[in-house]
């Protein structure tokens, strides 16, 4: 699998060893934005611009990601696979994704 392409929103996620390409689709948005109760996309952007996110928040925004991206699995699947480079990696893929997603550079 080559690699991600940032200039499409995508953030390489790696679950168990095997590279997946993450993006945040506007269906995968307004998942996101159901799923975390935010009361707009700008409220969620704040969050993680702030620093006042969770890591509920991170999992949901892979999550998103992922299935943007193509992903098939569960949440809950999440919860049992090796995410390569840990939480710190997590939160980085998160703040990726929504700053990719608008075109914010980072």
């Amino acid at each position: 699998m080559a690699g991600a392409n940032p200039y499409a929103g995508e953030v390489e996620v790696v679950l168990d060893g095997v590279p997946h390409h993450a993006r945040l689709t506007l269906g995968a948005l307004a998942a996101l934005e159901g799923d975390l109760g935010a009361e707009s996309l700008v409220a969620l952007i704040e969050r993680f611009e702030g620093g006042a996110f969770s890591t509920r928040d991170v999992l949901a925004v892979l999550i998103a990601g992922l299935r943007g991206g193509g992903w098939r699995g569960r949440s809950e699947d999440l919860l049992t696979v090796e995410i390569e480079g840990g939480p710190l990696a997590c939160a980085r893929a998160a703040a990726e994704l929504i700053a990719r997603a608008f075109r914010i550079t980072r």
